[in-house]
């Protein structure tokens, strides 16, 4: 397993990294779907809470594995046999969703974690014996991520009263791992490689809400034929928002970002935002089908704010990660444009209609960016 070139030509998505995304993304389904039955059930405190523990669980393990396999990619027989239990990983950790979401159960998901970590550090075992000149990063993470994987079985020994606060601590140290591995030494990842990887995944997850939503809206329209018009109105709504998502996150390329090397740490951490908000997106759209459809027993807060606030969080981190960087392709309308867009979109939620009136919202500022992007061209 010798390590790749930072600067190597054409470094492509590889069909294995596929396949493990979309191992990944039954995980994410699993997450948003609970997470729409807690705010239609009048449980989304709770279910935020559980929503975002579990899905730090399945993007830590995605995360990992994708900036090593864009350091040390073999793809021979061992490295896809590893990657394959992470896969199974993911799938048991998807199977125990539910149990988090109605009896607070993290057994079933820790168990799948702890297999796509463990699967993690043998990659790091075999990279420290095949890449004398990485074998320190590569141990120290082999070691770090061994002891916390200890400790999050432990957590499970713990009292009712400590769980959480041990969530806490151990995402801290999942956080810090990285840090401290890499502190002396860099593992040699690909920036535009990185980069397709995060892209490629926000797709899938973007298809993922479409097609949530989707079946949400067809099984709506069969039980409930009389209401043709405003689920079709909700529908349109919510593909606009899904499709204009798309456009302003793959606006600009972002390799360059990272060649920089000022920001891989920031972006990559960031990212859960982006992933976690889209998903739960698909969550609001369902929610909304359930408020038009009388299925809903949650607050009214909640149901309005299930589209808007995911919607105003996608643009704050996209605008804090790509935008904010790039003031000579966007210009200062363009700047000022997410943060007032995102104001704009949770203002939706107080005034009735939040996800057409958020649909109108994006279609703006995509115009916006649009127009403020050609004038800074024609200016340059």
């Amino acid at each position: 397993m010798r390590p790749r070139r930072p600067d190597e030509e054409h470094r492509a998505a590889t069909p294995l990294e596929l396949l493990f995304d979309l191992c990944f993304v039954v995980a994410v389904a699993s997450a948003a779907a609970e997470l729409h039955h807690a705010v239609s059930e009048d449980h989304a405190a709770s279910g935020v809470v559980g929503y975002l523990a579990v899905f730090f669980a399945i993007w830590w393990a995605w995360m990992n594995f994708t900036w090593f396999a864009s350091a040390f990619d073999t793809d021979d027989g061992v490295y896809r046999l590893t990657t394959l239990v992470q896969m199974a990983g993911v799938l048991v950790l998807a199977a125990g969703v539910p149990a988090v979401a109605q009896d607070g159960d993290f057994g079933i998901v820790t168990l799948g974690y702890v297999v796509m970590r463990l699967a993690m550090v043998g990659q790091w075992l075999r990279a420290a014996a095949s890449a004398p000149e990485f074998r320190e990063p590569a141990l120290r993470y082999a070691v770090l991520v061994t002891v916390v994987q200890v400790l999050w079985l432990l957590r499970l020994l713990l009292p009712e009263g400590l769980l959480w606060p041990a969530v806490v601590v151990l995402v801290a140290a999942e956080l810090a791992v990285p840090a401290v591995a890499e502190r002396r030494l860099v593992t040699p990842w690909h920036p535009e490689h990185i980069a397709e990887r995060y892209g490629l995944f926000t797709l899938i997850v973007l298809g993922e809400v479409i097609l949530g939503a989707t079946n949400a809206v067809t099984e709506a329209l069969t039980e409930h034929t009389a209401q043709v018009l405003p689920l079709s109105t909700l529908a349109a709504a919510g593909l606009v928002v899904v499709l204009a998502l798309w456009w302003l996150y793959f606006d600009e390329p972002r390799g360059d970002l990272l060649a920089s090397r000022r920001l891989p740490l920031l972006w990559g951490y960031g990212h859960y935002a982006v992933f976690a908000a889209t998903a739960a997106v698909g969550s609001g759209l369902e929610v909304a089908i359930d408020v038009d459809t009388g299925a809903y027993a949650g607050s009214q807060l909640a149901g309005d704010l299930a589209v808007p606030l995911p919607v105003a969080v996608f643009l704050l981190v996209v605008w804090a990660l790509h935008v904010r960087h790039r003031g000579d392709h966007y210009g200062p309308v363009a700047q000022v444009g997410f943060p007032v867009a995102a104001v704009l979109v949770l203002v939706t939620a107080f005034l009735g209609a939040p996800v057409p009136s958020t649909a109108v919202v994006l279609a703006g500022l995509v115009a916006a960016v649009q127009v403020a992007k050609g004038r800074v061209a024609v200016g340059g």
